[in-house]
């Protein structure tokens, strides 16, 4: 079934999120509406004053009165226009934080897995640029699309009731310029959103070949990576100017069918001033009426050419938009959290299958229980499904039939055969596990993992710079501080995976030794594993066949 049509509407979903903020944007177009009233204040104030200068010759001091409500009006105006930008800056913060934070409980509730199979540069985009391009349509266009039907709506009153053909004039123009706008603009989503997909695939693609850099010089490959990459950049230049240009032309038909309404009123005007025009109220037009039409004219179209401005805003937002909501219709199945049938219980598979794409089933459907206190030994063929069994465990995954039920509340530590280290100092990959430790806990945590001899050799302690992933450790140290975490994390249910891959003997020995302490704690200990000596620790194996399916479950450590 295509995914697609589960998926919501780009306009629904941003009218939905628009929906949460009504009050601020509300301000802002009442802000809004404000400087619409002040502008033609203004512009009634300047006709008068020049009306009384030029027709009743009024000195300049008779009008002190008139200058001082003048400059009034200016700095209610300019309160107005800031209180418009306020209110929509706020709610398109607000909406924005909302979006992100839907974003992330969208990808934690995935599970690293799932969200696994994304590129974490075109993840790392959406949560930031495509966020972020939402601004302009909430915090701009969505108050101007209210603004460009009341504002001319104020305006063409007044301009009624000074002369009617004049408001005519107006009347007949206004509807040309949304209509060219929306018939340019039709294509604009359609190119916004592929250059957001431009954007996101050209983050990955550069990624990659940052993180590849070394492979890439050892087999001279580097130059053939910079053009690669320089293609990726031009492509993504070509539909930035392509996005452009529709902006552009929208801007300037806008711009022509404007010049040319004001030019008709103008002439209009003009011609009935100098008495050359006598049908209809031409003739009643004076200074006063005549140059505050004039004046309201270029203001009667003003919001229809800001809402020009900020029509791309809501092109980029629907591109936006509708690459977020691919993300978002991904389906996402929740885990049970309940009490469990036994005490000792910490986690529980009941008949749980799991499948990947392009695989088909991977393990299941199986029973497992993990009770507090034991250490279980996962063992089978390569494929045979042990490290999606663990992933079931730790609920980075959900089954896809089945139950995964948890002790509510229960604490669980990850240990993977390529632990993740950060670039940062010793006690900042520590107190990932535990962000309040002390450095006194942080020291006992390194003894327990038998690292307390690296410690006392490295220059600068606990304050020693690491590299990404562990640069400056070797596969064993980084295995131990990895552990070192978990001693820290106080979790009760530990699971590894192939947690002595790839180590001599006697750095697994040391492994070794660290988990039968870790163990001896009373905590519970679930290892995938094809190591004699973790077999030997394990009070029970869960046996695996290459299907997937339990093979046998045998009791005691020399079973």
């Amino acid at each position: 079934m295509n995914d697609d049509a589960h998926r919501p509407i780009p306009r629904r979903w941003l009218a939905a999120h628009a929906a949460g903020q009504r009050g601020w944007l509300t301000l802002a177009a009442l802000a809004g509406v404000s400087v619409g009233v002040a502008t033609v204040a203004q512009m009634a104030l300047l006709a008068w004053i020049v009306s009384r200068l030029i027709i009743d010759d009024a000195a300049p001091g008779e009008l002190g009165g008139a200058f001082a409500l003048l400059a009034g009006v200016l700095v209610l105006r300019a309160l107005a226009q800031w209180g418009q930008e306020v209110a929509g800056q706020e709610a398109s913060l607000r909406i924005r934080q909302r979006v992100r934070a839907e974003l992330l409980d969208h990808l934690a509730a995935l599970g690293p897995v799932r969200a696994g199979d994304r590129h974490s540069g075109g993840l790392a985009n959406q949560l930031v640029e495509q966020v972020e391009a939402l601004d302009g349509y909430f915090a701009r266009f969505l108050p101007q699309l209210r603004l460009a039907v009341a504002v001319p709506l104020l305006i063409l009153g007044v301009v009624l009731w000074l002369d009617w053909l004049a408001a005519l004039f107006l009347l007949l123009a206004a509807p040309l310029i949304p209509l060219f706008m929306a018939l340019v603009g039709m294509g604009a989503a359609r190119l916004n959103s592929e250059q957001f997909a431009a954007v996101s695939r050209l983050s990955g693609h550069f990624l990659d070949r940052v993180r590849g850099i070394a492979t890439l010089q050892l087999f001279h490959r580097t130059a053939e990576a910079t053009a690669e990459v320089h293609r990726a950049a031009d492509r993504y230049r070509q539909l930035s100017l392509r996005t452009l240009r529709v902006a552009f032309l929208s801007s300037a038909v806008l711009e022509f069918f404007a010049s040319v309404a004001i030019a008709v009123v103008a002439i209009y005007v003009g011609f009935g001033l100098l008495g050359y025009i006598d049908y209809g109220p031409a003739g009643e037009l004076t200074l006063f009426s005549g140059l505050l039409i004039l004046l309201l004219a270029p203001e009667f179209f003003q919001p229809l050419r800001s809402l020009a401005q900020h029509y791309h805003d809501r092109a980029a937002a629907l591109g936006a938009a509708d690459a977020m909501l691919v993300l978002l219709a991904e389906p996402v199945r929740g885990a049970t959290s309940r009490p469990l049938d036994s005490e000792k219980d910490l986690a529980v598979l009941k008949m749980a299958t799991l499948s990947h794409p392009g695989r088909g089933r991977v393990v299941g459907p199986l029973s497992v229980s993990v009770q507090a206190g034991e250490v279980v030994a996962v063992i089978g063929p390569s494929g045979a499904g042990k490290s999606a069994l663990l992933q079931l465990l730790a609920g980075f995954v959900t089954p896809d039939t089945g139950q995964r039920l948890v002790r509510p509340g229960l604490g669980i530590a990850w240990l993977d055969q390529r632990p993740l280290l950060i670039h940062g100092s010793l006690a900042d990959n520590l107190r990932l596990a535990a962000p309040e430790a002390s450095d006194s806990e942080l020291c006992q945590a390194l003894e327990r993992a038998r690292l307390g001899e690296l410690l006392v050799a490295l220059p600068e302690g606990l304050d020693t710079r690491l590299g990404e992933g562990g640069v400056g450790l070797s596969g064993g140290q980084a295995q131990r501080l990895a552990l070192a975490r978990v001693f820290l994390s106080r979790a009760s249910l530990v699971l590894l995976d192939e947690p002595t891959a790839s180590l001599d003997e006697d750095t697994e020995a040391r492994v070794v030794e660290s988990l039968r302490a870790l163990a001896a704690e009373g905590r519970a200990l679930v290892i995938a594993t094809h190591h004699p000596a973790l077999m030997a620790m394990a009070g029970r194996r869960l046996s695996l066949t290459a299907a997937g399916l339990p093979n046998d479950v045998e009791e005691g450590a020399d079973a």
